[in-house]
């Protein structure tokens, strides 16, 4: 008796990805003044971001690194710390590209919040609307980052706006989501009360809500800096500049160095990035309190 089904599925299902594709191009092509318009709005907001950072003396930048630290963690040796990593970067001679990865970061971060903030607190409203949003969340983030890039790719060209939009949509889960669970998770007599005392829905949501939520909040905002500055060295592969692109430069040429280097300043970004929000947090937990 033949036992190969037992090993080898028996039947798949015929997908044509190739009318995927299709439809999905010329869908492009179709809306594509559309697009245009967007990546061009990209474009400018990093070039400008990119502009405020070129602008800033690179010693004014480390010197505010360090005082924003030590306020936030009350160390000065911290402060001394990041400011002497931030410095280090420009001795290995990345500060330009340190820059332009920021700009995109930022770029991503900010675009995240402005979408994802007012989701996640109409999402909190309403709990037929969380079950819907939900499961979306949880397969934007189990998807593989590199299936971000292809849409990005098709409707945006190479460059920075592919790389801004494959990262926001990477990146903007966590402020959804902990936006929803910070409102979710305030009392429900706190609220009453505030509406008991004349307050409408919208005021209780803005004088009440947010601020009581306001530490779970910049958790999210802590969580999507850290995925956008992940997806800094895949959209590299996208034509996105900045330090990504010399980590992907050094792996196509085998080249270690180049890599260990480039790699390091991405990792000191990201720590001094993570640990100053993750400061935010603590401060504003502290004050809720």
């Amino acid at each position: 008796m033949n036992s190969d089904w037992l090993f080898n599925f028996p039947f798949k299902i015929p997908v044509n990805t190739g009318a995927i594709d299709k439809y999905v191009r010329d869908f492009s092509v179709k809306y594509d003044i559309f697009f245009g318009s967007i990546r061009n709005f990209l474009i400018s907001f990093v070039n400008i971001i990119h502009s405020i950072l070129s602008f800033i003396p690179w010693i004014i930048t480390i010197l505010a690194v360090v005082y924003i630290t030590w306020r936030i963690s009350k160390k000065i040796s911290k402060g001394i710390l990041y400011g002497a990593l931030l410095f280090f970067i420009g001795t290995l001679g990345l500060w330009d590209l340190m820059n332009e990865t920021l700009a995109i970061v930022l770029a991503s971060v900010a675009m995240s919040l402005v979408l994802g903030f007012p989701l996640g607190i109409l999402i909190s409203t309403s709990d037929k609307a969380d079950k819907i949003v939900r499961p979306i969340l949880d397969t934007m983030q189990t998807m593989p980052v590199f299936v971000y890039l292809i849409p990005a790719l098709l409707f945006f060209g190479l460059g920075k706006p592919p790389a801004v939009i494959a990262t926001t949509i990477y990146a903007i889960v966590p402020i959804i989501r902990l936006t929803n669970h910070g409102i979710r998770q305030i009392d429900e007599e706190i609220v009453e009360a505030s509406i008991a005392f004349g307050s409408t829905k919208l005021q209780s949501l803005v004088k009440v809500q947010i601020p009581q939520a306001l530490p779970t909040i910049m958790t999210g905002v802590n969580q999507t800096l850290m995925m956008a500055m992940a997806m800094v060295v895949t959209t590299s592969m996208i034509g996105a500049t900045g330090l990504g692109m010399e980590v992907l430069i050094s792996v196509n040429r085998v080249e270690i160095g180049r890599g260990l280097v480039s790699g390091t300043a991405v990792v000191i970004i990201a720590v001094i990035l993570d640990r100053i929000t993750q400061g935010l947090v603590k401060n504003g937990e502290v004050n809720s309190h």
